[in-house]
């Protein structure tokens, strides 16, 4: 049996829609069918750009760190040891307000049709402050 133990540093950081995203465990890399792992790092004032998953609800759980996080332009604070559920549709922000890093695992599924159906951008993937 073959199954794929990936490391943060086997894939690269993907800066699209902000912050360091990894995507960890996936169809492409490891085989999954029903959904992807991944990492997120965010520096100090790092943003990620508001979207919403058609498909898909995302899992977040805050390792270290803080981020102010917009769920449907209702502002909440995610911080360390502290979970949450994105469900599918909701459109999500975060932002590190804090003066260090803050780092999350994160999941989604299920899987979209294509991966290109994934995400819907509501918020223009250029460079965007706080």
């Amino acid at each position: 049996m073959d199954i794929a133990t990936i490391s943060m540093d086997d894939v690269p950081a993907n800066r699209k829609r902000g912050g360091d995203i990894r995507t960890l465990l996936s169809p492409t890399t490891a085989g999954a069918t029903s959904g992807f792992l991944g990492t997120l790092t965010l520096a100090p004032g790092e943003v990620v750009r508001e979207h919403w998953h058609p498909y898909s609800e995302e899992f977040l759980f805050c390792v270290s760190g803080a981020v102010a996080i917009r769920l449907d332009g209702e502002r909440r604070r995610l911080a360390a040891r502290q979970g949450l559920l994105v469900p599918i549709g909701v459109r999500h922000r975060l932002v590190n307000e804090g003066t260090g890093p803050a780092f999350f695992v994160f999941q989604l599924g299920p899987l979209a049709p294509r991966p290109e159906l994934g995400h819907v951008d509501t918020e223009p993937l250029t460079e965007v402050v706080g």
